[in-house]
């Protein structure tokens, strides 16, 4: 998907969340940041800084980035959720998994517990909490979560996205979401469609100004959701 006359500013500590009917570019936008493919025009800055200035090792110390579909490695439970956070203690990886609300079922298999690559023997919804859990681990300035969510009930969601609130309140965040539900907190809300912005505000602006937003939301919330405050 193209994007064109796309300007966004995330502050440090702020959470931008976008929204958007499938193949409106939401996810091109997430991977311009850790470089899966470079903007042909404008600029990617990182602390101010353009991230083609960055080695991608780098680059991707400050990202913790989740994909929609979860890569998980032959091994276990530990060295899954601890790839890539150098050191990371045995207490680091069970708080990870907290947060992520993996602890119970890993608790069931244990932390030594065997993962099949690609991480085969386990269902959708823990491969992505084990994956989120990964990124929480690294502890990184800016989380990407690119339809991180959509495979995990509301209960979990819910549940994970309080214990986030906490774990990434310094850490700057960007939430690509199907669920209006999942992203009416956020400070900034970005509407794409077709590669440009169609609306940008918090949850009460857009409903009063984006009709796109307006008929994701209504389609998914309550009378009482959608008055959120």
């Amino acid at each position: 998907r193209v994007l064109s006359h796309v300007s966004l500013h995330i502050p440090a500590g702020k959470t931008l969340a976008l929204v958007g009917p499938s193949g409106g570019g939401k996810s091109t936008l997430c991977h311009l940041i850790p470089r899966f493919y470079d903007a042909t025009e404008g600029q990617v800055l990182v602390d101010g800084v353009d991230v083609r200035e960055y080695t991608l090792a780098s680059l991707h110390q400050k990202l913790g980035y989740v994909p929609q579909r979860a890569v998980m490695f032959s091994g276990t439970i530990t060295s899954n959720v601890g790839y890539g956070a150098d050191h990371a203690t045995e207490a680091q990886v069970k708080q990870a998994v907290q947060i992520a609300q993996a602890a119970d079922f890993v608790d069931s298999v244990g932390y030594a517990g065997p993962v099949a690559q690609g991480g085969a023997n386990l269902s959708g919804g823990q491969k992505q909490r084990l994956a989120i859990a990964r990124a929480v681990c690294r502890k990184p300035e800016i989380y990407i979560f690119d339809d991180s969510f959509s495979a995990l009930d509301f209960k979990t969601d819910a549940a994970l996205r309080a214990a986030l609130k906490s774990e990434t309140a310094g850490s700057t965040v960007l939430i690509v979401a199907q669920r209006i539900s999942t992203i009416l907190y956020a400070e900034q809300i970005l509407v794409l469609d077709e590669g440009r912005v169609v609306g940008r505000g918090t949850h009460s602006e857009l409903m009063e100004t984006c009709q796109e937003y307006r008929q994701i939301a209504t389609s998914q919330l309550s009378k009482e959701e959608l008055s959120h405050e």
